[in-house]
């Protein structure tokens, strides 16, 4: 940080994920331009200082922090981007932009989903629409759920990059008192890892819904990282260890943890809910419902063995039961 100025960073996105970001980045020398779609919610931050839709006890710090209503005037100047809005809006929340307003910026993916019909990763699709250099864009992955860090527990993130330096700076940005994050150089690896983590808590919700037990849920998991590990070596094959926290840690807590959403979103549809009810009841995205047609697409050119994932995608978009679906998966397992 040149004379000790602040780092310019435009948040876009307005849920609890980007809450709880603008949380940890707050702790830090920064000048941040916060773009929410909805003007209402940005009304309210400026008068009350929290989002009431999503982790509503976090205090914002308005010397830090602007709320924005026009995108491209969140972005004038900023040097950072962080991206945090479910990927199926993506493109319509930055349908304003054109490539100049990202020139010169690093690009940050904090989203763990895919592109809908195009089957991209999100820094894949940024890096096409609009020019930016795979060099200059990170992605942010667990394990870290929002709302831990809105009760400033303690807490660890992961910053992919191709760029081990630009991964670097972004983990300086996001280290504070109750958040350590670290670099690593495996943008993709961690990208697919995060996109399949939240398929895999979908059918973990799914078996505790139909009334699995722990013990197969352990199986379930186990089986996963393997499964996860053979797509991931397919598709961007790179050395890596999948027991770091950033594969292994993200997988764990968003299969297990009561606040993951696509955990119970799955549990809903264990118990028989349809899933437009189980998305009304959750009120949020659940990203693994589209990622699972996304990586069913890709793997028909690849063929990899993904019974979990396949599993799921019957269930959500071939009508299967999930009793019937989970009781074949069984004997996939071991």
């Amino acid at each position: 940080m040149k004379n000790n100025s602040p780092v310019r960073i435009t948040m876009v996105g307005g849920g609890s994920w980007a809450t709880a970001l603008i949380k940890i980045l707050s702790e830090n020398n920064v000048a941040i331009k916060w773009w929410l779609r909805n003007k209402a919610d940005a009304d309210h931050i400026k008068q009350f200082h929290h989002n009431k839709s999503y982790l509503s006890d976090v205090q914002i710090n308005s010397r830090k922090v602007k709320v924005c209503t026009r995108v491209r005037d969140a972005f004038k100047d900023s040097e950072y981007v962080i991206l945090a809005v479910p990927a199926a809006f993506v493109s319509d929340a930055l349908d304003e932009l054109e490539t100049r307003d990202f020139t010169g910026k690093c690009v940050i993916s904090a989203i763990k989903g895919m592109i809908p019909e195009k089957n991209q990763l999100v820094t894949d699709w940024v890096s096409e629409q609009y020019g930016v250099p795979t060099s200059r864009m990170a992605v942010i992955a667990g394990p870290c759920h929002a709302e831990e860090v809105a009760l400033e527990k303690q807490s660890y993130l992961t910053i992919g990059s191709t760029d081990l330096a630009c991964a670097g700076e972004v983990a300086k940005l996001l280290t504070c008192r109750f958040v350590q994050a670290s670099p690593l150089a495996d943008i993709y690896g961690i990208e697919y890892s995060a996109v399949m983590k939240n398929i895999i808590a979908l059918a973990s919700g799914i078996t505790r819904g139909i009334g699995y037990g722990d013990n197969f849920q352990a199986v379930l998991v186990s089986n996963a990282m393997q499964e996860i590990k053979r797509f991931v070596d397919a598709v961007y094959p790179q050395h890596r260890d999948l027991s770091a926290s950033a594969y292994l840690g993200d997988l764990l807590v968003t299969a297990y943890s009561p606040f993951s959403r696509n955990r119970t979103f799955g549990t809903l549809i264990g118990r028989g809910y349809t899933i437009q009810s189980a998305q009304a009841e959750t009120n949020m995205i659940a990203e693994g419902y589209y990622a699972v047609k996304s990586i069913h697409a890709i793997n028909k050119q690849y063929r990899v063995d993904l019974p979990i994932t396949e599993a799921v995608y019957q269930i959500l978009y071939e009508g299967a039961s999930p009793v019937a679906e989970m009781k074949k998966l069984q004997g996939k397992l071991s």
